[in-house]
C-alpha cells in the first residue's frame, strides 16, 4: 500500500521517452561520492569511472506520470553478477513515485521541480531543487539504432537509510538515436552539483542516447547488505 493504492509486483511502465548520456569521469573523487554505500566503482580504463546522467518522461505506468532526472555509476556487482548501476541521485516530480520509490526499492528519490524540452532538434532538462538550479542537461540525438539492439536487463543498486538492495530491471527500447558526444551540462549551486564538479563535470560525453519509447519492469528489491 502506497498512499492509499495498492502496488502489484513487477511495478510496468508501459510508455516512457528519456535521453542519457555517458561520461568518463575521475574515479577517485567518483570513489569518494558513492563511499557511504560501501560499492566498487568499475574502471573500464584505470583511474576512470563511468557516470550516467539521464532524465525520464513517464506516461503510462502503475506509478503513473511523472518526471525522473538520474544521476548512476555502473559498478562491478556486490553479488557477483558482472556489473550494475548504482542509483546515486533520482529526483522526481510527484509525491506517489517518491514514496513508492523510497519504500519499496530504496531508490534515492526526492522531490524537485523537473523542466523537460522534448521537441526541436534537442532534448533537454533543468533540475530545481528548493528553488536551486541543480542540473541543466542538454542532449543532440543522433543516427537511429536497430530497436532488435536495444533490448536490456540490468540490476540496478540502492543505498537508503545504510541498507543495499538490488532490483532487477528489464527494458526494450524503440526509436532510439546514439552518437559520440552530444550533450551539454551546465551545473548549478545544488549540493549534488558540486558533487558533479568534483568527479570532473561538465565534460565531454563519451556517447548519448534518445529513446523515442521505452517499455520497463521493475522486480520486487533484495536486500544485499
Amino acid at each position: 500500500m502506497i498512499l492509499g493504492q495498492h502496488v502489484t509486483m513487477p511495478v510496468r511502465i508501459r510508455d516512457a521517452t528519456a535521453a542519457a548520456a555517458t561520461f568518463a569521469v575521475r574515479a577517485g573523487p567518483a570513489r569518494e561520492v558513492v563511499r557511504y554505500a560501501g560499492v566498487d566503482l568499475a574502471e573500464p580504463r584505470q583511474g576512470r569511472a563511468l557516470c550516467s546522467l539521464v532524465f525520464v518522461r513517464y506516461v503510462d505506468g502503475d506509478l503513473g506520470p511523472y518526471h525522473e532526472f538520474g544521476v548512476a555509476f555502473l559498478i562491478r556487482s556486490p553479488t557477483g553478477r558482472g556489473v550494475g548501476a548504482f542509483i546515486h541521485w533520482l529526483p522526481v516530480n510527484q509525491a506517489f513515485t517518491l514514496e513508492a520509490g523510497r519504500s519499496i526499492w530504496g531508490f534515492p528519490k526526492e522531490m524537485a521541480d523537473i523542466e523537460l524540452g522534448l521537441s526541436g532538434r534537442t532534448r533537454s532538462c533543468a533540475v530545481r531543487v528548493g528553488g536551486r538550479f541543480a542540473v541543466g542537461f542538454l542532449v543532440r540525438p543522433g543516427i537511429p539504432v536497430p530497436s532488435g539492439a536495444a533490448a536490456t536487463s540490468i540490476d540496478a543498486y540502492t543505498c537508503l537509510d545504510g541498507a543495499l538492495r538490488r532490483t532487477p530491471w528489464e527494458l526494450r527500447a524503440s526509436a532510439v538515436r546514439a552518437r559520440a558526444g552530444g550533450a551539454e551540462v551546465r551545473l548549478g549551486d545544488h549540493p549534488i552539483a558540486d558533487e558533479l564538479r568534483r568527479i570532473g563535470l561538465p565534460g565531454r560525453a563519451l556517447f548519448t542516447s534518445v529513446i523515442g519509447r521505452m517499455r520497463m519492469s521493475f522486480g520486487d528489491a533484495e536486500v544485499v547488505r
